[in-house]
């Protein structure tokens, strides 16, 4: 490839086009520049700046304290690193439910101040009215059921949705609604493979799973749980692709007893 090729970027386009090829769409959060690059570089197709920021940058115990302010920052970070994958980025809690005009002034404010390519939201039916007011402005939308982690006060628990017929149905009516209304991808988290498969069949839309089975659309997990840089937090639907929270305390370690030792710098290490 010469230097002066372009890179073919990911559209929502490319998505549907992989759906309907069946080829499988590879999903991972980054909420930084250098981790963005790397997981850009790698090749995944769509790289999610997730709420989980909260979580994994900030250290909170849930996804509700991040704003939308700081969204925009580590959106930004994102989008100034990659070059191929479609960016997404999570609509924080409280800027979006339940107005849907507050709802566009944040999704406006996300792909004008970070240059992302699109949005994401929790909810079903109850968030609708948000969803198309948004997409009204031209702006993309990927919809997100099953656990929705902004409403894990209302949940009590993050354990896998939809076992039950009630909520299944509501969760298939809500999938239907949100390909109907013009989502270009639906998030599936946590419910069961069985019913991940029922969606991935209904709707038009590319689904993409965090813990809902491998029949879906594509796959999603958060880089720092991939990477092991997260070492407390052990789901069934986490596969560990390093343990990188070893390595690196490991060589920071190294590094301590160095400076301690006297050892480095060596004279080949100054001027």
């Amino acid at each position: 490839m010469s230097i002066h090729s372009e890179v073919k970027r990911v559209t929502t386009h490319t998505l549907q086009e992989m759906k309907i090829k069946g080829e499988k769409i590879a999903m991972l959060t980054s909420y930084d520049f250098s981790m963005a690059r790397m997981v850009d570089a790698a090749g995944v197709d769509v790289i999610l700046v997730g709420d989980s920021a909260s979580n994994v940058m900030a250290g909170h115990e849930t996804t509700l304290p991040i704003t939308l302010d700081q969204m925009i920052y580590h959106a930004s970070s994102v989008v100034r690193a990659v070059q191929r994958a479609l960016v997404v980025v999570d609509l924080p809690f409280g800027a979006y439910q339940g107005n849907s005009k507050e709802a566009l002034t944040s999704a406006i404010r996300i792909m004008k101040e970070s240059g992302a390519h699109a949005v994401k939201l929790e909810g079903g039916a109850e968030v609708r009215e948000s969803i198309e007011r948004i997409l009204s402005a031209g702006i993309p939308v990927m919809g997100h059921l099953g656990l929705t982690p902004q409403s894990i006060y209302k949940f009590g628990t993050y354990t896998v949705r939809a076992r039950e017929d009630e909520e299944a149905k509501t969760l298939l009516r809500d999938a239907k609604m949100l390909d109907e209304i013009g989502c270009f991808g639906i998030v599936l988290e946590k419910i069961p493979a069985a019913l991940s498969k029922e969606v991935s069949e209904l709707v038009y839309a590319p689904t993409i799973g965090i813990g809902a089975g491998a029949d879906v659309d594509g796959q999603v997990l958060v880089v720092h749980d991939m990477l092991g840089i997260t070492n407390e937090f052990n789901p069934r639907f986490l596969r560990r692709y390093h343990n990188l929270y070893e390595e690196i305390k490991g060589a920071v370690g190294n590094y301590v007893q160095d400076v301690r030792s006297r050892d480095f710098p060596n004279e080949k290490e100054q001027y």
